[in-house]
């Protein structure tokens, strides 16, 4: 028996145990700081590049209100400038506006050909719209629906973000469940061997069966080095999402587990999609916004009130020696023709305010759909879940059966390896089935538009 044993020493797991070991202390260690979803949740709100985005997009809007608020106030313009030249028309204005115009300045040769001089103006001027038949003020109507729209369109980026934290840190909590499913099946693998190795020794089985073993338990120590990186892979992806470094010290605090979610009937969350989700408010909110570019553009067809007002100082030196002259006015002002300009500009307002309609149409109908595959996804999700739950109680019952057979030389390591592939098959799908109907409940959060963090897929 000693020469078996002998000539097959090369298959001995020692060497591949001790490969692992060394494969597992080059892992980088981190501190142990525990984190909630919602902890993740809150984290991925405030680090988040994507939220950030949106929330510049916010804050543009509100200065576009500033802007907008601007045209309905004077506007003042103060100008400094210096002027030097012999042209007659220049000469006799500047010495008229400097209060330095004399008698002999008219003389023939004077006025034909004056010697240059210099003129330092300073000038404030105020011109004010009183009236432009009403653009400035749906104008600035205009602005807030964008506003708003823009701060409706943060709130549906933020309802994703929480999706995907969701998504990544259960998945993290998955790949933590699928690296014990390997570790066990590491662990039963070896125990088979050693079974084995025992059975072969006392001349109880044929080497093939031995053999068996060893492959059995090499392809499952492959699955656990895969599954240990799956878990830092999606450690990865949870710091991505939450807006933080790749080396951060975070361990997530929770373990994946069943959870009962509520689940109102189709039809009321569906009605309760149309009326909450973000991104709709936001379109329609974009509507009534071209609705007011609209009507904007109808009123530049009316007439435009503007009153204006300038005070100015010329000097033939910087620190003065001149005068000063004001003037002001009201000035009515009528577009006659323009070549169609207006009629363009209401013609491609009308046309965007079109295609805004049309897509917010086109989005309540994405939104009835979306709602009814999330719907339909968290309720299969459930199904699955009881279905995995009993298959794993038959697969490790069927695996006690089996390792007893085997024992006692009933049933060949085929069916014994057979039986553990099941087992831990339905291990994996079985934890596979809890991780989809929590993210599927996520999911329909979304899709009705009250997924935030107090949802309760979010807090336990």
């Amino acid at each position: 028996m000693n020469h078996r044993r002998h000539a097959l020493g090369f298959l001995s797991p020692v060497p591949a145990a001790a490969c692992l070991l060394v494969l597992l202390a080059a892992l980088p260690v981190r501190a142990q700081n525990p984190l909630t979803l919602e902890q993740a949740v809150n984290i991925a709100l405030e680090k988040n590049p994507v939220r950030k985005a949106a929330l510049a997009d916010q804050k543009a809007a509100g200065a576009g209100i500033d802007l907008a608020r601007s045209a309905l106030l004077p506007h003042l313009v103060f100008s400094e400038s210096f002027l030097r030249g012999n042209d007659p028309i220049y000469v006799l204005s500047a010495k008229l506006r400097q209060q330095r115009f004399i008698a002999a300045d008219l003389a023939l040769p004077v006025l034909n050909t004056p010697p240059p001089i210099n003129n330092f103006v300073t000038r404030f001027a105020v011109d004010w719209n009183l009236f432009d038949s009403g653009a400035s003020w749906l104008n600035l109507s205009r602005s807030h629906k964008l506003q708003q729209a823009a701060g409706r369109q943060l709130d549906r980026t933020e309802q994703e973000l929480v999706y995907r934290v969701v998504e990544a840190y259960d998945g993290l909590l998955l790949a933590a469940k699928q690296e014990k499913v390997a570790e066990d099946a590491v662990t039963t693998a070896q125990a088979t061997l050693d079974q084995s190795r025992a059975r072969y020794e006392t001349g109880m089985t044929v080497e093939s069966d031995l053999l068996s073993a060893q492959v059995e338990l090499g392809e499952r120590r492959q699955e656990l080095i895969r599954a240990r990186n799956d878990v830092e892979l999606a450690r990865a992806r949870l710091d991505r999402e939450m807006g933080t470094s790749f080396d951060s010290a975070y361990q997530p605090a929770e373990a994946l587990a069943e959870r009962s979610f509520p689940l109102a009937p189709l039809p009321e969350l569906e009605r309760e999609a149309l009326e909450k989700r973000p991104d709709l408010d936001s379109l329609r909110l974009a509507e009534s916004a071209q609705g007011k570019s609209v009507s904007a553009a109808k009123a530049a067809f009316g007439p435009r009130i503007d009153a204006f007002l300038g005070w100015e100082t010329d000097n033939p030196h910087f620190t003065g020696g001149g005068g000063n002259n004001w003037v002001g006015g009201v000035e009515v002002q009528f577009d006659i023709f323009q070549g169609g300009a207006k009629l363009a500009a209401l013609a491609q307002q009308k046309a965007y305010a079109q295609k805004v309609a049309a897509l917010r149409e086109s989005a309540e109908s994405g939104v009835r759909l979306e709602l009814r595959r999330a719907y339909l996804d968290f309720d299969a999700s459930r199904q699955q879940v009881e279905v995995a739950r009993a298959s794993v109680s038959q697969a490790e019952e069927s695996l006690r059966i089996s390792q007893n057979r085997y024992q006692e030389g009933l049933t060949t390591i085929t069916e014994l390896l057979r039986a553990q592939e099941a087992a831990r098959r339905s291990q994996a799908e079985y934890w596979q089935a809890v991780y989809r109907m929590q993210t599927s409940y996520a999911g329909l959060e979304l899709a009705k538009g009250t997924l935030n963090s107090h949802s309760p897929v979010v807090t336990p």
